[in-house]
């Protein structure tokens, strides 16, 4: 208990040039992983093979979902159970409460989103299809079950109704999508800020500087990956490559900033374990809901290619899914 530091100072000053250069290499890494999905799906001289996007957005799946648990909830439980906090912090599993308390805020608001945005489309004469056809694909919740004949004629005239409608109000069918990935990134961001005032300063720089390269690659795959299947109409094509920048200057943003305090900030500190517990936590909760809920449902269990797909196409989609994870999984033996 006596090489406790739960002061305000202690953070490394060692390595002072690489740390300098690490927001460099990071940003690099991180802009790759991310832009590269959305660049390779919006350019025309660019051409990547259909097989290589359904690696990535299954490999990214992956990565998000270990994220959650290895890189954000079990560290949140470290944090707000360490000696530095009062034992009041002890009496109760704050971590898990928090992350609980953080997926039903995120299922509330996508759930006051989708039916705000069903009243909008019903109030348009356009019929809400909730198995995921036409503009209420994002919010697919429902398996599609067998189709009769007068299914598909319902069907075929809710989609020639919904083509009239697209060209006057696509931005319906837009905003549902950006506000499943924007959830999905803003836990990402939470947790890329923080990885860089870690690295900033943690004693283990080396180790963990190789970790978050390819931590920040990886993870820029997946969430650059989701931003480039943002079906937008051309007018917001900007919208994912905003993200995938925003997802990149981050982490370096994080580093930068913990330089710039690196004499005064203790990531062993007290308020720095309170601050840093709490937003694993909440950040935790999100990309547990939009991994298990938007991105493994929707992608294997409410969707048509994989129901009806054969036995191989299922096998390539879950190992590589389960490939991310373990590769994510895997690199938080050391961060």
């Amino acid at each position: 208990m006596s090489d406790l530091d739960c002061g305000s100072g202690g953070g490394a000053t060692t390595y002072k040039q690489l740390r300098i250069a690490s927001v460099f290499v990071i940003l690099i890494g991180s802009m790759s992983g991310a832009l590269f999905p959305v660049l390779a799906k919006r350019s025309s001289w660019l051409h990547v093979p259909k097989a290589v996007f359904d690696f990535a957005k299954y490999f990214g799946s992956g990565v998000i979902i270990a994220t959650a648990f290895i890189h954000l909830l079990s560290p949140a439980i470290s944090e707000l159970t360490s000696p530095c906090l009062s034992p009041a912090w002890q009496v109760y599993p704050y971590p898990l409460a928090l992350a609980l308390l953080s997926v039903f805020c995120i299922f509330i608001v996508e759930l006051v989103a989708f039916r705000w945005g069903t009243a909008k489309l019903e109030a348009l004469g356009v019929k809400h299809d909730a198995h995921g056809h036409g503009l209420g694909a994002h919010a697919a919740h429902g398996p599609e079950g067998g189709i009769r004949n007068d299914d598909l004629n319902s069907e075929k005239t809710t989609e020639d109704i919904e083509s009239a409608h697209d060209h006057k109000h696509p931005d319906l069918g837009a905003a549902g999508q950006v506000i499943g990935v924007f959830i999905l990134e803003f836990g990402v961001l939470l947790h890329s800020m923080l990885i860089g005032l870690t690295l900033a300063v943690d004693p283990d720089f080396i180790t963990l500087f190789v970790v978050i390269i390819f931590h920040q690659s990886f993870e820029g795959l997946g969430v650059g990956t989701r931003l480039a299947h943002l079906q937008l109409p051309p007018k917001y094509n900007y919208v994912a490559i905003c993200g995938a920048l925003l997802y990149g200057i981050t982490t370096p943003l994080g580093i930068a900033v913990g330089l710039g305090i690196q004499t005064t900030y203790n990531p062993n500190s007290t308020t720095a374990s309170i601050v840093s517990g709490v937003l694993d936590s909440l950040s935790a909760g999100i990309l547990l809901y939009t991994g298990l809920v938007e991105l493994l449902a929707h992608e294997f269990i409410f969707n048509k290619e994989m129901i009806n797909g054969s036995n191989k196409r299922v096998a390539y989609a879950l190992s590589c899914m389960l490939f991310g994870c373990g590769i994510m999984a895997l690199l938080g033996r050391w961060a």
